[in-house]
């Protein structure tokens, strides 16, 4: 049986240090349902896989290769 390694989850305010984005700006997107960034909900705690942040962040560069 092979093991995965599993991603490394990350809170919200770990995410609102990684990015320079507000907390209100995570919440805000969760509670519209326009989040693009996939979240993990554990009851009320909410985490962030870091692969689902650097393609989120990957994704949202602008000019690359400019």
């Amino acid at each position: 049986m092979e093991t995965q390694q599993v991603d490394k989850l990350i809170t919200q305010q770990q995410l609102v240090e990684l990015t320079g984005l507000s907390k209100q700006y995570f919440e805000g997107a969760r509670h519209r349902g326009d989040s693009a960034l996939a979240y993990v909900k554990f009851g009320r705690a909410v985490r962030y896989r870091m692969s689902d942040v650097a393609l989120w962040i990957s994704s949202n560069v602008i000019g690359a290769g400019i």
